[in-house]
C-alpha cells in the first residue's frame, strides 16, 4: 500500500517530458500474439498496467525484456497457450483485448472476467457480440469466457457505443480472418490509429482508421515490426492543468496538437494562456503561462474527437478555480463523478445532479485533507487539487494512479511540487 503526501502552494516551473500512451502500448503488446517474429516497442512507459500485460504474455510463453529505459523486445515465438493467467487478467480491463489475437493465433481463447478501474458499467458483451460475427462460438460462465472457431471469416460489424477496446479487439481478429471485414461505428481514438499503424508494419491491410468505418482485408501471416508509441495525450493535459491551476510556467514537451483540438477549444473558451512552440512535423511543445481573466466552461465527454472522458476529473479540479458555475455532462461512464465527494472534503463547491451531471462553482480556496483515489483519473485529479490546497493533502490507494502515470511524483518534483510517495 502506498500514499502520496502533498503540501500545496508551489508554482510549477520548468519542462516535463511526456511518456508514451499507455492505452496504445497495452493493445500493441496484445497484438504481438498475432506473429511469431520479434517485435520492438519504443517509448513504453514503465507503469503497473504495462508490467501486468507483460506478465500476462509471459504466462502464455512470450519472452519479453526491457532493452532500454522505455524500449521493449517481445519474442512471441514460444507462445503455447490460449489461456492467460486468470489472476493477472482480473487486474486490468484492457486484458480483454487478448481475445482477438488469441483467436487469430489458436482459434481459441479462455479469458477471465477482466478487472480495472471502477468507473461505472463496462459491459463485455459488446466484445463477444463483435467476435461472434467472425464465426466464433462463445461459452460464458460466471468467471470465464471460452471462445473457439474452426476458421475466422471476415464480416460486417457494428460496434456498440464507439467502444475503443471492442473496436481494437475486432480489428485484431479481422487481420488474420479470411476475406474482408468492415467495422462500422468504430472508435477512431489516436491510440486506435497508432495500433493500426503498428499492424500495418506487421503486414496487415487496414484502411479508414481515422474514421468510424474501418475496412480490413485478412492476410495469411503477420511479421514482426518495430514501432514508436505516440505521446500520452491524457498525461500531457494533466500536467498542463497542473501548470494552469498553480499559475506556473511549464513546457510540456513533445505532444501531437492534432490529437488535442477539443482541449485547445476549451482552453480558448476558458481564457487560458498557452502556445505551441518548437514545432517539428506533427510534434510540438505546449507552453503554459499564467492566465489573467478566466471564464466558466461546460464539458461533455464523448468518444474521439470529442472531449476525453479520461480528462473529465482533472478538468473538474480546474473548474474549482474558475469563476461562477461550470458544468460537467459525463456521457460515457456512470461512475466517474465519485471524485467530487473527495474534492468537497478539500473545500470545493460541487453539486452532483445525477450519475452523469454535475456543477462546480468557483473560484474556491482548497485546503488539505485525507482523500482516497477511487480510480486512475480520479487519483490524478486529487493530486492536482493537492497542488493548490493549503496545508497537507494525503491521498491513499495511489496504486490506482501508478497504473497510468509513469513516475508522476518524480516529474512533479522536478517542476517544484512538494510531493512524496510513502510506501507502507
Amino acid at each position: 500500500m502506498s500514499k502520496y503526501i502533498i503540501r500545496g502552494g508551489e508554482k510549477l516551473q520548468g519542462v516535463v517530458k511526456i511518456s508514451g500512451a499507455k492505452n496504445a502500448v497495452l493493445k500493441m503488446l496484445a497484438a504481438t500474439i498475432l506473429t511469431k517474429d520479434v517485435c520492438i516497442l519504443d517509448n513504453c512507459p514503465k507503469i503497473s498496467d504495462i508490467v501486468c500485460m507483460i506478465e500476462i504474455l509471459e504466462s502464455i510463453g512470450a519472452k519479453i525484456i526491457w532493452i532500454g529505459k522505455n524500449r521493449i523486445k517481445i519474442d512471441p515465438s514460444k507462445i503455447n497457450s490460449y489461456y492467460p493467467n486468470a489472476e493477472l487478467v482480473k487486474k486490468m480491463r484492457s486484458s480483454i483485448v487478448l481475445a482477438g489475437p488469441l483467436l487469430g493465433r489458436f482459434g481459441k481463447a479462455i479469458i477471465a472476467e477482466p478487472g480495472g478501474c471502477v468507473i461505472g458499467a463496462r459491459p463485455t458483451y459488446e466484445h463477444w457480440d463483435a467476435l461472434s460475427k467472425f464465426g466464433v462460438s462463445i461459452n460464458k460462465t460466471q468467471n470465464f469466457t471460452e471462445l473457439s472457431t474452426k476458421k475466422l471469416v471476415g464480416t460486417k460489424i457494428l460496434t456498440i457505443g464507439l467502444s475503443v477496446t471492442a473496436t481494437e479487439n475486432a480489428i485484431m481478429t479481422a487481420v488474420l480472418a479470411r476475406g474482408k471485414t468492415q467495422i462500422r461505428v468504430a472508435a477512431c481514438e489516436p491510440e486506435v490509429q497508432d495500433l493500426v499503424k503498428m499492424l500495418r508494419k506487421m503486414g496487415a491491410k487496414i484502411k479508414g482508421e481515422k474514421t468510424h468505418c474501418v475496412d480490413i482485408l485478412g492476410v495469411k501471416k503477420l511479421n514482426g515490426a518495430s514501432h514508436r508509441i505516440i505521446p500520452d495525450r491524457i498525461e500531457a493535459i494533466t500536467f498542463a492543468i497542473a501548470a494552469i491551476i498553480t499559475r506556473g510556467n511549464v513546457v510540456v514537451e513533445r505532444i501531437i496538437p492534432d490529437h488535442l483540438d477539443i482541449i485547445f477549444d476549451r482552453f480558448n473558451k476558458i481564457g487560458i494562456n498557452y502556445k505551441l512552440i518548437n514545432s517539428k512535423g506533427k510534434y510540438s511543445d505546449l507552453e503554459i503561462v499564467p492566465s489573467n481573466k478566466l471564464h466558466p466552461v461546460k464539458i461533455d465527454p464523448r468518444p474521439y474527437p470529442g472531449f476525453p472522458t479520461d480528462l473529465q476529473a482533472q478538468t473538474g479540479v480546474l473548474m474549482t478555480q474558475l469563476p461562477k458555475t461550470s458544468k460537467i455532462f459525463e456521457t460515457i461512464f456512470d461512475g466517474r463523478l465519485k471524485y467530487l465527494e473527495e474534492l468537497n472534503k478539500m473545500g470545493a463547491s460541487t453539486k452532483v445532479i445525477d450519475l452523469h451531471t454535475a456543477e462546480v462553482t468557483g473560484p474556491t480556496k482548497l485546503h488539505g485533507a485525507r482523500v482516497i483515489s477511487s480510480d486512475l483519473r480520479a487519483g490524478a485529479a486529487l493530486i492536482l487539487a493537492g497542488l493548490i490546497a493549503s496545508g497537507k493533502t494525503e491521498i491513499s490507494n495511489t496504486e490506482t494512479i501508478d497504473r497510468g502515470y509513469e513516475n508522476i511524483v518524480g516529474k512533479l518534483k522536478i517542476l517544484g511540487a512538494d510531493i512524496q510517495k510513502i510506501v507502507s
